[in-house]
């Protein structure tokens, strides 16, 4: 039987982190670490010279975020299995990092032995997640109305951003000031855990498609 061989990269801005996951990814014959990154842009710089099998991706770095770094990764074309390990179990988190094309999620303070298992399942393709993260990814698709949390006025101003109207046009054709419009768009990008215009828009089309 072929023996398996992963190159994997560690990013984390913590050197001790850093030390500790390589310690255990090195207990898995299966695993090679060949580079260690400091930061987003180190880890990009990297990637692109060394096409490791696996990329493990701290969140909260200093300079580029684990996001931002992630986003620039795959418009890099860099196709390793990107797995997200860090603190952070918020939803907004989870979320905008799966949407970004995370290969899995994983929480710092998991047991060893169950997130090396883990982060050795990523290696091999499949995606994996903590238990309190595939709930919340679960609980997600159960949500079947994504604007059910809406106020009226706010799905009025959804309908004219959607329909490409500037704040100007929206203030005018709501009869309201274009600072209240402005306070609309901000809670109702919040409540549908979108950051632009462009995605909630996006969202909109989609669930009135549907």
């Amino acid at each position: 039987m072929e023996t398996e061989n992963y190159t994997a990269m560690i990013v984390d801005d913590h050197p001790l982190m850093r030390r500790g996951v390589r310690q255990l990814l090195e207990l898995d014959p299966a695993f090679t670490v060949v580079a260690e990154a400091s930061s987003g842009s180190e880890a990009i710089a990297l990637a692109g010279r060394l096409h490791p099998d696996l990329i493990l991706l701290d969140l909260n770095m200093k300079g580029l975020s684990g996001l931002d770094t992630l986003k620039a990764l795959r418009n890099e074309g860099v196709d390793a299995r990107i797995i997200v390990l860090t603190v952070s179990d918020a939803r907004s988190d989870v979320y905008a990092l799966i949407d970004a094309g995370a290969d899995g999620y994983l929480l710092k303070d998991s047991e060893p032995e169950i997130l090396l298992a883990q982060i050795r399942q990523a290696a091999q393709g499949k995606s994996v997640f903590s238990d309190v993260i595939s709930e919340y990814l679960a609980s997600r698709n159960e949500q079947t109305d994504p604007f059910a949390e809406l106020t009226e006025r706010e799905l009025d101003v959804l309908q004219e951003v959607a329909r490409g109207m500037s704040n100007k046009q929206i203030a005018s054709q709501l009869h309201i000031s274009e600072e209240t419009v402005k306070v609309h768009i901000r809670n109702l990008l919040r409540k549908l855990d979108v950051r632009s215009r462009v995605a909630a828009t996006v969202l909109y089309l989609e669930y009135k498609n549907q």
